[in-house]
């Protein structure tokens, strides 16, 4: 039996593969997904989703489950925990963002209404946007709602959350189906 159509960044990897048919473009709308998204997708900056995939599950241990509210107390010490912890990538930059961008999730489940899931999700209008690229090479880095995403994160002190970033994150959680015309998950416009 022929294996099922998907989109063409995804090749032979069963982790790519798992991530692809179970995972990416669904749309998400837990708060602590969110929030591990958000920050794995910065931690990718400059390496292969490949890489951040292959380490999520340290990931995950070595920042408390992605759960904000411990993350945010971190201190000294668990910085250099992680600086040590050859499990995750060890970029100082990286890991202080992390730190830094829980305090600012909590800020903004506290002002926004609707708290941080309402708040990335406005960004699309509360709705996934199905997207009609045809090809890969038609899929943009970023987008205007990556854009703004990016400059009011920023805004609220969020760090590694570039427009590109935020587009891949907007991907990731379903914000936006950018799967190929010919992948079996492709959703109907």
């Amino acid at each position: 039996m022929p294996d099922k159509a998907r989109c063409a960044w995804v090749g032979d990897d069963p982790l790519y593969i798992a991530y692809h048919d179970e995972e990416w473009g669904r749309p998400q709308r837990d708060e602590r997904h969110l929030f591990e998204m958000l920050n794995l997708e910065g931690a990718q900056a400059g390496l292969s989703w490949l890489t951040i995939l292959r380490k999520r599950e340290n990931y995950r241990s070595a920042f408390a489950g992605f759960d904000p509210e411990v993350v945010a107390r971190f201190d000294s010490i668990e910085r250099a925990r992680l600086l040590d912890d050859a499990g995750i990538v060890r970029n100082r930059a990286k890991i202080d963002a992390t730190i830094g961008n829980a305090k600012a999730w909590l800020k903004l489940r506290e002002e926004e209404p609707g708290g941080a899931v309402a708040y990335l999700w406005s960004f699309v209008g509360g709705a996934p946007k199905v997207n009609s690229w045809k090809a890969l090479a038609e899929i943009p880095a970023e987008t205007a709602e990556s854009k703004a995403m990016s400059q009011a994160l920023k805004a609220k002190g969020f760090r590694f959350v570039g427009p590109t970033i935020c587009y891949a994150f907007m991907q990731a959680t379903g914000m936006v189906d950018d799967h190929s015309a010919d992948c079996h998950l492709r959703r109907e416009a």
